[in-house]
C-alpha cells in the first residue's frame, strides 16, 4: 500500500484525491491546504487527516506526495520532499524559469527520487490507443503530427498573470504530446501568437491565439494550434500522418448518440471542461504513479519531460519575439552557462 499526502485541495487537488481513492494499492493519508474549508471537504470525502505541509514532510506514514499547490511553490516543494525521501508527483510545470527547473532536477537526481510530472494527456485512453497504433506499425514511419487545442474560454485574468502565459500554461501540454508522438527531440521551433479573442488578455501580457511548428533533425514536423476560444466546446484533436497511413483522435461529446431525422444528423454538444474531458486520464496517471513508486520504476512523464516542455515553451516565446526559428538546445545551453 502506497501512502500518499496531498498538497493542495483546489480543483485539481480534488481530482487527484478522487483518483487516489480509485487505486486499490494507494491510500490518501493526509491533505494540506491553507484554506480550511477546502481541506475539510477532502477529509470528509476521503477520510484522511488534515496536516500542514511541514507535518507531511516529516510524517513516517507517508511514502509519496502529490503537489497541487501554486506553480511558484513547485520547485521548492520538490526539493524539500526529495531530500525527505518521499516520491513525488507534481502538477506541471516544475517552474516557469528554466534555470530553476534545471536546479530542481539536479536535487531530484542527487537524491535518486521518483519524480513524475503531471502531463495527463499521455494517459488518456484515446491518445494511448493512437500511440499504440503507431507503435504497431499501422501508419508506417511518423512524418507529420497535427495537434489542435482550443478552450471554450480563457481562465480568469489573475490566473493568466501568474500562469506563465499561453505557451507555458496551455501549449506546454501539446509540446509534451508532440515529443511523444514524434518520437524524437525537437530541433527548431517557429511560433506566432496574437490577441484575437479578448484585448484584456493582451493588456495582462499574454496571447490568446497561438501556433507553433516543430521540426526534428530528421525532418519530422508537428503543427500546434491553440486558442482560448471555441464556441462549440472543448476542442482536442490529434492527427498523425505516416508513410503508410494516418491515425486520428476525435473530440468527446456529452454522449455518443447520433440523432437522424428530418433535420439531418445531429450529435450532442462537446464536453466543455478539461477536467471532465480528461477524468479517465487523471485516474490512469495516478495509478501509473503509484505503480512506479511501488516498483521503483521510471514514470512515463519524468522531470526530464517537464524540462523539455518548458524549453520548447521558451523557444516558442523567443520565436514570437524575434520572428525566427529557435533551437531549444540553444535555450538549454544558455540556461546552463
Amino acid at each position: 500500500m502506497i501512502r500518499i499526502g496531498l498538497l493542495g485541495a483546489g480543483r485539481i487537488g480534488q481530482v487527484h484525491a478522487r483518483a487516489v481513492s480509485s487505486v486499490p494499492t494507494a491510500q490518501l493519508v493526509a491533505i494540506a491546504d491553507p484554506v480550511s474549508a477546502a481541506a475539510r471537504s477532502v477529509r470528509n470525502t476521503y477520510g484522511c487527516d488534515i496536516r500542514t505541509i511541514e507535518q507531511i514532510l516529516v510524517s513516517n506514514d507517508i511514502d509519496a506526495v502529490i503537489i497541487c499547490t501554486p506553480t511558484d511553490t513547485h520547485a521548492d516543494l520538490i526539493e524539500q520532499f526529495a531530500r525527505a525521501g518521499k516520491a513525488i508527483f507534481c502538477e506541471k510545470p516544475v517552474d516557469l524559469n528554466l534555470g530553476r527547473v534545471q536546479a530542481c532536477l539536479a536535487v531530484v537526481n542527487e537524491t535518486n527520487t521518483t519524480l513524475m510530472v503531471g502531463f495527463q494527456r499521455r494517459y488518456d485512453p484515446d491518445f494511448q490507443a493512437l500511440r499504440a497504433a503507431i507503435d504497431a506499425g499501422h501508419i508506417g514511419d511518423v512524418e507529420m503530427v497535427t495537434l489542435i487545442s482550443r478552450d471554450p474560454g480563457a481562465p480568469p485574468y489573475d490566473y493568466i498573470e501568474r500562469s506563465g502565459g499561453i505557451f507555458r500554461d496551455m501549449m506546454i501540454h501539446d509540446f509534451d504530446v508532440a515529443r511523444w508522438m514524434l518520437g524524437e527531440e525537437v530541433e527548431t521551433v517557429q511560433a506566432a501568437a496574437s490577441v484575437l479573442t479578448d484585448p484584456e488578455i493582451g493588456n495582462r501580457g499574454d496571447f490568446d491565439s497561438a501556433n507553433a511548428i516543430l521540426r526534428t533533425a530528421s525532418g519530422k514536423q508537428c503543427t500546434i494550434t491553440n486558442s482560448r476560444r471555441a464556441t462549440f466546446g472543448y476542442d482536442q484533436r490529434i492527427e498523425v500522418h505516416g508513410s503508410a497511413g494516418s491515425v486520428t483522435t476525435d473530440n468527446h461529446h456529452q454522449s455518443r448518440i447520433t440523432v437522424a431525422n428530418e433535420d439531418g444528423y445531429t450529435r450532442p454538444p462537446l464536453l466543455d471542461f478539461f477536467m471532465t474531458r480528461y477524468i479517465a486520464a487523471y485516474a490512469a496517471e495516478i495509478k501509473h504513479f503509484v505503480d512506479c513508486v511501488a516498483n521503483r520504476a521510471q514514470p512515463h512523464t519524468s522531470g526530464h519531460d517537464g524540462l523539455m516542455s518548458i524549453a520548447l515553451a521558451e523557444a516558442a516565446l523567443e520565436s514570437v519575439r524575434t520572428g525566427s526559428a529557435v533551437r531549444p538546445a540553444d535555450i538549454l545551453n544558455r540556461k546552463n552557462n
